[in-house]
């Protein structure tokens, strides 16, 4: 059995009311999905508690292929901070089916720093993706029937919809198709395809709404595509978003679960990091900070990625003010970023790891950019030396910045205490200057550029023609205040994946600008953005099974 599995199984959960009652939630308040996972109302969100209250954003340098732990870190910093006697939540992203048979795993932690019951959010959960998918599928469907009908006399042209379908699994084979073939019964012929759920405009207008009214109203304001007038058409015009509403009735309700130490943890939403900025709900946020005087949170990939978003869509659309980041560091990847091989990774290298800490400092200025104080918590393996762990911790003393082992895989709340006390430090001292990276009065290209420069060290933005063009096109639909959602490989502050470090010298080119009207943002794609995933040569799936007293294993 892995060992994640086996830690996980070993820890008796409690009643998911006995975890509701330590942050004052009553049971006729508990939406029960049986004894350990429930949905909560969205009457729990009090603003005034939220503002003082604490927000920690958790973040990381660019990752290697098997990241770097954020949410591993983050359960065992929430452990920590109530190990040290503060009363502390945290709230997450859920997982994606695609990544759990694919090659990631499962989001829930790791060793001693889980979220449980780990099976039941790794696989289905409380059934959010599923309303997600359906919401968007129903769109879907809506768009083809009036092609089919024209019976809005939307006069929809077939060559410029926009809007796919999606599913939660890695299948390449439906990433393009043709839709509407078999004669006139079957609809209007045109191309179309999917994308995987956790990259659906529908889950970052999930992540992003702050009520009931406001998703509905988001809903309505999707672009689905252009007439063959020329004049843009949304969701509204199909009168698509009461009944996509109605499927996401539940769905908009944050779920609470535990730790491995009972402590409470809300996960709600899952949206991709390049495409659909990569943040647990706003909704749970606010739900986890109106009760819990500490709340950790984390954001996907690196910092110039998921923490960007946070910081500049996020918490400017959601007026969150977060008083410490945490930059999670591994050896690994600092090693891999001084120019070590995958498969040698595991080798003393001080050498490696000081040749790989200009990245780490890149994202330090980052972060202090925008007003913020960030403590680097290191991720340890077991593999790791005192002499590299001393050349990352010497680096950030000279800096003037805190560098912490995190041992929370190995020791669970025990482990991360440390880390606590120095996010504790940060936040006492904070003054709450969080400055963005742009103004919402800037229009699309300064955004842009701004991010370029600023967050990725770029020299300058380059567009294509057609982003050009679809440049314009934002602009006569008054869309310019909207901020950017960058999309862009993890694995580089560049948008070559093969520049590893911290690259100079280069520049970032938009191919094409997507506009996500619903969800509230435009979103620049540079590089190639894969969408819908597919499954590697050996899946995580070939290891999953289930026996014949339906316990499940090789779930990781």
């Amino acid at each position: 059995m892995n060992l994640d599995l086996k830690i996980a199984r070993s820890i008796t959960p409690y009643p998911i009311q006995d975890i509701a009652a330590k942050i004052g939630i009553s049971e006729d308040q508990l939406e029960l999905y049986g004894k350990y996972k429930a949905k909560v109302p969205l009457s729990l969100i009090d603003e005034e508690k939220i503002k003082s209250n604490h927000l920690i954003l958790v973040t990381a340098i660019t990752p290697t292929p098997a990241g770097e732990g954020k949410t591993t870190v983050s359960i065992g910093l929430t452990e920590g901070l109530n190990k040290i006697g503060k009363q502390a939540a945290a709230a997450l992203r859920e997982p994606s089916l695609g990544p759990v048979f694919g090659i990631k795993g499962g989001a829930t932690g790791g060793g001693h720093s889980q979220v449980i019951p780990m099976e039941d959010i790794n696989l289905h959960f409380t059934g959010d993706f599923s309303a997600v998918e359906k919401a968007n599928n129903l769109l879907a469907a809506l768009i083809d029937n009036e092609l089919h009908h024209n019976s809005k006399g939307l006069q929809l042209d077939q060559r410029r919809i926009l809007w796919k379908r999606v599913m939660d699994m890695n299948d390449r084979a439906l990433r393009q198709n043709v839709l509407g073939l078999g004669g006139k019964p079957n609809g209007v012929p045109r191309e179309g395809g999917f994308d995987i759920t956790a990259a659906s405009e529908i889950m970052a207008i999930l992540c992003l709404s702050k009520d009931i009214v406001d998703m509905k109203e988001r809903f309505g304001n999707i672009l689905i595509g252009f007439s063959r007038n020329n004049e843009p058409v949304y969701a509204r015009q199909l009168k698509a978003q009461g009944a996509m509403a109605a499927l996401m009735k539940d769905a908009i309700k944050p779920n609470l679960v535990q730790t491995l130490e009972h402590n409470p943890v809300f996960i709600h939403g899952g949206p991709f990091a390049n495409i659909a900025q990569g943040t647990n709900s706003v909704i749970a946020t606010k739900t986890a900070l109106s009760l819990a005087n500490y709340v950790v949170t984390e954001a996907g990939f690196g910092a110039d990625l998921g923490a960007e978003k946070f910081l500049d869509i996020k918490c400017t659309a959601a007026g969150l003010v977060p008083e410490a980041v945490v930059i999670v560091a591994t050896i690994r990847a600092l090693k891999y970023h001084g120019g070590v091989a995958l498969d040698t990774l595991a080798t003393p290298n001080p050498k490696a790891v000081k040749a790989g800490l200009p990245n780490l400092a890149k994202h330090i200025e980052n972060i202090q950019g925008f007003g913020i104080e960030p403590v680097v918590a290191i991720n340890k393996f077991s593999f790791d030396t005192p002499e590299e762990i001393r050349e990352v911790q010497d680096y950030c003393q000279s800096i003037g910045i805190q560098a912490i082992e995190s041992d929370g895989w190995a020791k669970g709340g025990e482990g991360t205490q440390s880390l606590a006390k120095a996010v504790v430090q940060v936040i006492d001292q904070s003054s709450r200057s969080f400055s963005p990276t742009y103004l919402p009065s800037d229009d699309i290209p300064t955004k842009i550029e701004k991010i370029a420069k600023k967050i990725y060290g770029a020299n300058a933005v380059e567009y294509t023609a057609k982003a050009k063009k679809e440049l314009r096109t934002i602009a006569k639909l008054g869309l310019e205040h909207l901020p950017v959602c960058v999309a862009k490989t993890q694995k580089s502050f560049s948008d070559n994946p093969k520049l590893k470090g911290r690259p100079t010298d280069f520049n970032i080119t938009v191919k094409e600008i997507e506009i996500a009207a619903g969800a509230g943002f435009i979103i620049p794609i540079t590089g190639t953005m894969m969408r819908m995933p597919g499954l590697p040569k050996v899946p995580a799936a070939d290891s999953i099974d289930l026996d014949a007293e339906g316990n499940i294993t090789g779930l990781f």
